[in-house]
């Protein structure tokens, strides 16, 4: 299992949201480029970016951020927020990002998804995040009708990179993670899972590898110092091993 620090952008800055709520932000950080260099330096080769602006305006906002994060060449990067549209998809794979999250748009317009997840093959993400058994869509601000395994299996049908499972519920929070639908999910797909939301602890990091989660994204529990990257890192590789 691989681990993957998180980087929320707002306003060009390094920011968490408790429970995907814009009104309860945390700011963390006005320099993303030099808290990517950090995580670098801890160890990380992947990066996770979400672009919160562009999540609620639905296209792609803090762009030159992550181009200049891109341009170290240090990270594999996966970067999702507001990607509605198949400009948006190639603009973010020209600046050298290695895979793109779509969360909303592959709720709303699954036809559509399933095109760009055949022209885009391996380089598309599914975003599946979930308050509860549901769907989650529009940056997290509304529940879809949708059931998280069954989309999810009609999901895994096609050519995705990864799916990333988020439990709205957990993110943020310090709580773990929710270990019981990841694990459902893995059970589910044969597309490698990748689990967000609540890692906290290094017991969190090896239950994720104990179910097979393919990789960890790690966000508020590393700017808060509860858990070291580092640590996380040689503890994933060490269990693997």
């Amino acid at each position: 299992m691989y681990i993957i620090p998180a980087i929320d952008l707002r306003g060009g800055k390094c920011v968490r949201l408790v429970q995907g709520n814009y009104q309860r932000q945390i700011i963390y950080g006005d320099d993303p480029v030099k808290q990517a260099l950090e995580f670098s330096r801890d160890g990380a080769t992947w990066l996770h970016i979400v672009d919160l602006d562009g999540a609620k305006l639905g296209r792609p906002f803090n762009t030159e951020t992550i181009s200049a994060i891109a341009a170290l060449g240090l990270f594999k990067i996966e970067v999702g927020g507001g990607l509605r549209d198949e400009g948006a998809i190639e603009q973010l794979l020209d600046i050298g990002v290695e895979r793109v999250i779509i969360g909303t748009k592959a709720v709303s317009d699954f036809k559509w998804f399933g095109q760009m997840a055949e022209k885009f093959s391996g380089k598309i993400a599914l975003g599946l995040d979930a308050r509860g058994s549901k769907v989650a869509t529009h940056g997290w601000m509304q529940d879809g009708p949708q059931s998280l395994l069954e989309f999810a299996a009609e999901a895994a049908k096609l050519p995705l990179a990864a799916i990333i499972y988020t439990d709205i519920t957990k993110d943020g929070m310090m709580a773990g993670p929710n270990f019981e639908r990841t694990k459902a999910l893995i059970q589910t797909i044969e597309t490698p899972v990748v689990a967000s939301g609540g890692v906290t602890k290094l017991t969190d990091i090896i239950k994720l590898i104990e179910i097979s989660a393919d990789a960890a994204i790690i966000g508020r529990s590393l700017y808060e110092g509860t858990l070291k990257l580092s640590d996380a890192i040689n503890a994933a590789k060490t269990i693997d091993d």
